[in-house]
Formats: structure tokens, C-alpha cells, sequence
């Protein structure tokens, strides 16, 4: 499956959840603001960011929001309006390990 373009935004009531929180966010996309994200996730992976983050937030006092902008190389690439400084894209590339 393509991946989608997923905006990944939290509020978290606890410091040492929100830095978890972040940490499993950063593994998934790229941080573009404040406890915002964008990634881009095939169904699996989105499955599984989910999987992780209900692990580690409180489900009656935290938040987590996934909203499905689109696919990644669709138009995705046009759903993002900036006011102010200029919002660019992340590059993709492949890093080999």
C-alpha cells in the first residue's frame, strides 16, 4: 500500500508522557511544530504508531490526533498553506543502516 500524509498532533498532561509521546512520533515522521508531526504511513505503520502511543498516554486525561491528509505523493503535496515562514516538505530519501 502507498503511504498517506497523516498530521500526528497531541496533548499531553504529563511531562514524562509527553517526552515518550514525542520519541514515538519522531520514529514515524518529521517534527514540523510543537507537539505536531507529519509522517508518512502505509496502514501498517499507522496501525502500529497507534498500538505504541495507546501504551503510553493516559486515555482519560491525554489526546492524540491523527488526521489522513491525503496520499503522500498526491495531494498531500499541495494541502499545507503556511502563514508566515514557508512550510517545505521533507525530502524523501532511503537511509540504509
Amino acid at each position: 500500500m502507498l503511504p498517506t500524509c497523516t498530521i500526528v498532533s497531541y496533548d499531553i498532561c504529563d511531562p514524562k508522557r509527553w517526552r515518550r509521546v514525542y520519541h514515538i512520533c519522531r520514529a514515524y515522521g518529521e517534527h514540523i511544530q510543537y507537539s505536531v508531526f507529519r509522517a508518512d504511513l502505509t496502514p501498517t505503520a499507522r496501525a502500529a504508531l497507534v498500538a505504541e502511543l495507546a501504551t503510553v498516554i493516559n486515555h482519560r486525561e491525554d489526546q492524540v490526533l491523527l488526521i489522513d491528509v491525503g496520499p503522500a505523493e498526491g495531494r498531500a503535496r499541495e494541502a499545507f498553506l503556511a502563514v508566515g515562514r514557508r512550510y517545505e516538505p521533507p525530502e524523501r530519501y532511503v537511509r540504509v543502516l
